[in-house]
């Protein structure tokens, strides 16, 4: 049996190779892959070349522990079944037709829960993390730029807290009306910011340094800021002039391959994922899938959200 992987050839070149389709050892199962989702946020530094070859991409997931190299796979929002049971799973996993996989590396899909809703997962716990580090308290008043797939889910989550104000920044109209739909008191463009000023608690989620410039201007005294983009190796020039230093503001970093120390005796990966399971719906699923490629295409899938952001959100890659 062989299997369809995509492969990162070099920058800019996206392949489907075949190869052939591991046999499961002990303690394994085989999965069929029937959708996966796109990061447009890591995948694309690694379409366009942002990061260093040799860097190691995650070092939490078994399946991302090699060093960056090119021609490479990654993925990490595989949605498929158990080829012997037919049982529904989700798990960390390059953008592969099949592969094999310890049953502690795959997480069973609620029942009502839609495939497609089941890809954004990962964006979800994303999101949980993020709002974990972050600490909304009572009554604050909170910006997210940046109104990608994650900027979206953690807009939902914050909703859900008795703030005196949420609001949102981003250049994309679509996104900025999602973004109020989401539970956004308003949703702005990055020209209109001027009237953004002292928020207690603002999260960078843009992936541009122009979006971060915006989180620490919006930012008032001892506010704190919350950076959950990777810029891969792209330098960030960064305004940290008499607003920044003079506001002694908290630069918080967010990443979501491990819990914040504090959290670390009460909270595991498990317990996280499970509250961004519970924050997934397939109406949101519905609102943020925008796009459908078949694995063939999926050169096509990668130059659309590198080339044309405002048209997409959630871009899945489909196996049948």
């Amino acid at each position: 049996m062989t299997r369809r992987s995509v492969v990162f050839a070099a920058p800019g070149r996206i392949e489907v190779a075949n190869d052939a389709v591991p046999s499961p050892g002990d303690g394994e199962v085989r999965v069929r892959t029937i959708v996966s989702g796109i990061s447009a946020g890591t995948e694309l530094h690694i379409y366009r070349g942002d990061i260093s070859e040799g860097v190691l991409l995650d070092e939490s997931l078994p399946s991302l522990q090699e060093p960056l190299r090119y021609p490479t796979t990654y993925g990490y929002a595989s949605v498929g079944e158990v080829v012997d049971g037919g049982r529904r799973v989700f798990a960390f996993q390059p953008h592969v037709s099949h592969y094999v996989a310890r049953e502690d590396e795959l997480y069973d899909i609620p029942e009502d829960l839609s495939l497609e809703a089941a890809a954004l997962w990962p964006s979800a716990e994303t999101a949980v993390n993020l709002v974990l580090d972050a600490r909304p308290l009572v009554g604050e008043r909170v910006l997210v730029v940046g109104q990608g797939v994650v900027g979206l889910m953690t807009t939902a989550l914050l909703a859900r807290f008795p703030l005196a104000e949420l609001s949102s920044v981003d250049p994309i109209e679509s996104r900025r009306a999602a973004s109020e739909r989401r539970g956004a008191g308003r949703s702005v463009h990055p020209d209109d910011v001027s009237d953004l000023t002292d928020f207690d608690l603002t999260l960078e989620l843009s992936g541009t340094s122009a979006g971060l410039d915006v989180a620490i201007a919006a930012t008032g005294f001892e506010g704190r800021v919350v950076v959950g983009s990777w810029y891969g190796d792209k330098p960030v020039p960064v305004d940290l002039g008499t607003h920044f230093h003079r506001g002694r503001l908290h630069l918080i970093s967010s990443q979501v391959s491990h819990l914040g120390p504090a959290l670390r005796s009460r909270w595991t990966k498990e317990r996280r994922m499970q509250v961004a399971a519970a924050s997934l719906s397939n109406a949101l699923a519905e609102e943020l899938v925008t796009h459908r490629f078949p694995v063939e295409r999926a050169a096509g899938a990668y130059a659309l959200l590198d080339e044309h952001p405002e048209r997409c959100l959630q871009v899945l890659l489909t196996y049948t």
